[in-house]
C-alpha cells in the first residue's frame, strides 16, 4: 500500500479542509466554507493537476465543514460525497440551509468578503453512511464510526490499515499543544460515549478538523485529555449555575479558558458564542433538571 500524504488545503485558518491522497486515490475529509470553496478547490487542482479528486468525506453539517463541497464539485462533478445518514436530512431542510448561508455570509464580512457566488442550495451527498459501513476509496478500506454528540450526523473514519482516524468535533477541538475545546452540542453522555469508543481504537495518529494531523506524541495528548476537558467542563460549567451564577458568567468562564491562541485563529467568534450558548443550555437540561 502506498503511503498517504495528508495536505492542509484550508484557505483561511477558520476553514477545515484537508486532503488525503495516496497517490491513486484524492479524498477531501471536510471542505471549508462557502465564501473560500473555490479557493480551497483552487488549492485542491494546483496539487492533483490533471487528476480527479475522488471522494469527499464529510464529519457533519456544520457550514465550515461542508458548504465548501459544493465549490469542489464545480471542479470535480463525479466526486462521491460521503456522510453520515442524519446529515442528508439536514441538507434537504430549508431552515438549515439558511442557517449555514447566515453564518457563512456573517464571518465572510468579518474576513472582508462582502460578494461571493451562492451555491448553497447544492449540498448534496452520494453515499449516506452509518455504523459499521465501509467505504472502500481505492486502495484504502475506512470504517465509519457513527460520533454523535457535537451534531447527531458527527461521523469519524478509521483506516485500520495505517492505525488512522479522521476524526470529528465531537472528541474536541486541538490547540496544538495540549487543551482540548469540548465542544458537545446536542449530548453530553453522547458526547463522552463517542470519546471511550474512539478510545478503544488502536490509533497511532488522528486527523483532526480545523488543526490537521497530529504525529503519535500529539495523538497521546489529545487522546488523554479529550474526555477529561469534557467532564471538567461540564462540573464547572454546572457548578457556577447551581451556585447561582448566570449563564453568562458560565459564557465568561468558558471564554476564558478556551478562546485564546490557536483556538481563536481558527474558530470564528460568533460562531464559538453561538455554540457555547448552546452547551451550556444542554448541560443544564442534561445535568441539573430534575
Amino acid at each position: 500500500m502506498n503511503p498517504i500524504k495528508i495536505l492542509d488545503v484550508r484557505a483561511h485558518p477558520g476553514d477545515s479542509a484537508f486532503l488525503l491522497d495516496d497517490g491513486k486515490t484524492a479524498i477531501l475529509y471536510d471542505s471549508g466554507f462557502a465564501f473560500t470553496g473555490y479557493a480551497v478547490a483552487d488549492r485542491i487542482k494546483a496539487y492533483l493537476g490533471e487528476r480527479p479528486l475522488d471522494y469527499i468525506f464529510l464529519t457533519h453539517s456544520h457550514y465550515d465543514h461542508a458548504l465548501g463541497s459544493v465549490y469542489a464539485l464545480q471542479y470535480w462533478p463525479n466526486a462521491t460525497v460521503v456522510a453520515g445518514e442524519y446529515a442528508v436530512r439536514i441538507f434537504q431542510k430549508d431552515s438549515a440551509k439558511r442557517v449555514m448561508r447566515d453564518l457563512d455570509r456573517k464571518f465572510a464580512t468579518q474576513c472582508g468578503v462582502s460578494q461571493y457566488e451562492d451555491l448553497i442550495d447544492g449540498l448534496r451527498v452520494d453515499l449516506a453512511v452509518k455504523e459499521g459501513d465501509t467505504v472502500q476509496a481505492g486502495d484504502l478500506s475506512f470504517s465509519v464510526i457513527n460520533l454523535p454528540g457535537h451534531t447527531k450526523c458527527s461521523v469519524g473514519f478509521y483506516l485500520a490499515s495505517q492505525k488512522l482516524l479522521l476524526s470529528c468535533e465531537t472528541i474536541g477541538v486541538f490547540d496544538g499543544d495540549h487543551t482540548v475545546l469540548p465542544s458537545y452540542l446536542v449530548g453530553y453522555q453522547m458526547a463522552l460515549d463517542s470519546i471511550a469508543k474512539v478510545e478503544q481504537l488502536e490509533i497511532e495518529q488522528i486527523l483532526v478538523p480545523h488543526f490537521g494531523l497530529l504525529d503519535e506524541q500529539q495523538t497521546a495528548v489529545y487522546l488523554k485529555n479529550a474526555q477529561k476537558s469534557a467532564i471538567e467542563v461540564a462540573r464547572a460549567i454546572t457548578d457556577i449555575l447551581r451556585q447561582g451564577g448566570s449563564k453568562e458568567d458560565a459564557a465568561q468562564y468558558f471564554r476564558q479558558n478556551f478562546y485564546r491562541g490557536a483556538v481563536e485563529s481558527i474558530y470564528p467568534r460568533d460562531a464559538f458564542e453561538l455554540n457555547t450558548s448552546i452547551m451550556i443550555d444542554l448541560l443544564e437540561r442534561e445535568l441539573l433538571s430534575e
